[in-house]
């Protein structure tokens, strides 16, 4: 959530950065009356808060007077229920501005560039070199359906339209990707956690999935509980409501899970084929650092996601995201894109995003510094999509005759 306080003292600086992310701008023009109404009432309340105690001490001196004290308590009860009346106000004046604040994105860093959608995205660097092919790449639901590694049909009668079935040697890909994923991402430093698929609402809140996105949520009927859409939810959310210690800062942590999304505003993409799911598998990193160790820790996610796709031979390149393309909670974001040759096209596998304090003040995730809670930076990134990372091992590796070799670094676990 964005730091109200600063929204207030630095609020033309802090909605200029916002119109970046595309805030609306009535909606900052909204908060400002709502901080102006409620400087009003904080006002009225010292000023009522003051003659309170001025009036309470002339109690003893009426006392020692022999004066009449009738008038002086009636005129101290109205006041009292003044300062209860102002102090109702002020507190339906805060509700208000966070209500209004859970839903406005995080600011973004100044070297976030300027832009309203992928197409302003800044290239940074590519990582290898796609392959020349002798023949006409396919694209990964028609070698699918050669190899028999998809099946779009049974998954959609089990379930409905973007849900799919692995079979033979695409199911034991997958499961060979998701265990090459968690061991690369261990010997970097990061400790493995295996986590619940199933969040509640306060987990959510925390990392930014509610209120603002709850039409993507698949919530779980009579419980507070929702199937999570990303490991970033439950891993960032096993510190929530704690006090760490310095010293224990940098958590490094990576975890399996499936992840569950409607894609509500995807009617139309990426309709065919494994790009765009409504349940696929996902490894994710997350980090939570202190803020002077969060740029660092930042470039190393960037580099660990970028060496295991470069692990697979899987030719990439890293963009930095404009403000209007990141995602809800980042202050930063680079994304890898993998080249799809029967595409012919890089497409998205891996988003790694610094939330610097944004996050943690949601969720109250702080640590302890010179006697003093303060909050953390929070940092996630997917390391990677496993369905995306099979897709692009199918139309990196096929042959012309419509096999596909299985990179060296997986045949141990196959």
């Amino acid at each position: 959530m964005v730091d109200l306080r600063q929204l207030e003292r630095e609020f033309d600086t802090v909605s200029a950065a916002l119109k970046r992310r595309g805030v609306d701008e009535k909606l900052l023009e909204k908060l400002k009356v709502l901080f102006e109404e409620k400087k009003g009432v904080q006002k009225r309340l010292e000023a009522a808060q003051a003659e309170q105690n001025r009036k309470s001490r002339l109690f003893g001196q009426y006392k020692r007077e022999g004066k009449d004290l009738s008038e002086l308590q009636k005129e101290v009860s109205e006041n009292k229920e003044r300062i209860a009346a102002l102090n109702e106000e002020l507190q339906a004046l805060e509700e208000k501005l966070f209500d209004l604040a859970a839903t406005i994105p995080n600011i973004p860093d100044p070297d976030v560039p300027d832009g309203e959608d992928e197409n302003d995205n800044v290239e940074i660097k590519r990582v290898l070199e796609p392959k020349t092919f002798d023949f006409e790449p396919k694209e990964h639901w028609e070698l699918a359906e050669e190899n028999g590694w998809i099946d779009f049909e049974r998954g959609v009668k089990i379930a409905k339209s973007r849900f799919s079935a692995l079979r033979y040697e695409g199911a034991r890909l997958e499961r060979a990707l998701i265990n090459y994923m968690l061991d690369f991402n261990r010997d970097r430093g990061f400790e493995e956690v295996y986590v619940p698929f199933m969040a509640n609402a306060d987990s959510l809140f925390g990392t930014g999935q509610l209120p603002k996105f709850a039409d993507d949520l698949f919530k779980i009927e009579g419980e507070d509980l929702y199937m999570i859409p990303t490991a970033e939810v439950p891993v960032t959310n096993l510190f929530r409501d704690e006090i760490l210690r310095r010293e224990d800062l940098p958590q490094r942590l990576t975890a399996y899970t499936p992840c569950f999304r409607k894609e509500a505003g995807s009617a139309g993409r990426d309709t065919r084929g494994m790009i765009r799911q409504h349940q696929f598998d996902k490894v994710e990193l997350v980090c939570i650092a202190a803020p002077d160790q969060s740029d660092e820790i930042f470039d190393e996610m960037v580099a660990c996601a970028s060496d295991l796709l470069a692990s697979l031979g899987l030719p990439h390149r890293q963009m930095l995201l404009c403000a209007g393309d990141m995602g809800f909670s980042a202050a930063k974001t680079i994304d890898l894109e993998v080249w799809l040759p029967g595409q012919g096209k890089y497409r998205e596998i891996s988003s790694i995003s610094n939330t610097r304090d944004f996050q943690a003040r949601r969720a109250k995730i702080r640590y302890k510094e010179e006697k003093k809670n303060r909050l953390v930076h929070t940092l996630n990134g997917s390391s990677l999509a496993v369905g995306r990372t099979l897709i692009a091992i199918m139309e990196n590796y096929q042959q012309a005759d419509g096999s596909i070799i299985v990179p060296d670094v997986l045949r141990r676990y196959l």
